[in-house]
């Protein structure tokens, strides 16, 4: 597994889970869910002037480049937008399917519940991509909707699994 590449995903810790390997020719990304003492989960909103989902909430994560492994994205997109190590993979929360309004094609994403080390308190937001950030619980969910069109509710569904409220 990724742990014996080097770089950020070196020394991750994955608990007893199967971590996706893409085929040759698809387009990956991964996804972040961490939670804080509370129970609640971590999002950021992207910046208005985004091409792909602009002015909405999303989770930590990102594309994953060519010939790296979804761990070790993990681990980079963690650190890039957030400042915080990637410490622990807990759960695979699923894979989906979906393809944006950029002209980018069909992606897959694999979402995961993580522990990360660093100050939850003072998430630091990657300049230029992300404007705000915000805890969610059970009962915040709905504004992770906000500015989405109806149906788009990707980051909605894989934070109410985080939060073990699948329905």
């Amino acid at each position: 597994m990724d742990a014996n590449q080097g770089g950020p995903a070196a020394d991750v810790q994955v608990t007893g889970i199967a971590v996706p390997v893409p085929r040759p020719g698809e387009t990956w990304a991964v996804g972040a869910v961490v939670l804080d003492a509370d129970g609640r989960a971590f999002a950021q909103r992207r910046s208005p002037g985004r091409r792909l989902l602009p002015d909405c909430w999303d989770l930590v994560g990102g594309h994953v480049e060519p010939g790296e492994t979804l761990l070790a994205a993990l681990a980079r997109e963690v650190e890039e937008e957030t400042g915080r190590r990637l410490r622990t993979v807990r759960r695979l929360i699923g894979v989906s399917t979906w393809e944006g309004d950029d002209g980018q094609g069909l992606r897959h994403e694999a979402d995961f519940v993580v522990d990360v080390d660093g100050d939850l308190a003072r998430p630091r937001l990657e300049p230029g991509k992300h404007t705000a950030y915000g805890w969610f619980g059970p009962e915040d969910l709905e504004r992770l909707k906000e500015n989405r069109a109806p149906g788009e509710t990707l980051v909605h569904d894989v934070i109410a699994a985080a939060l073990d409220l699948r329905g």
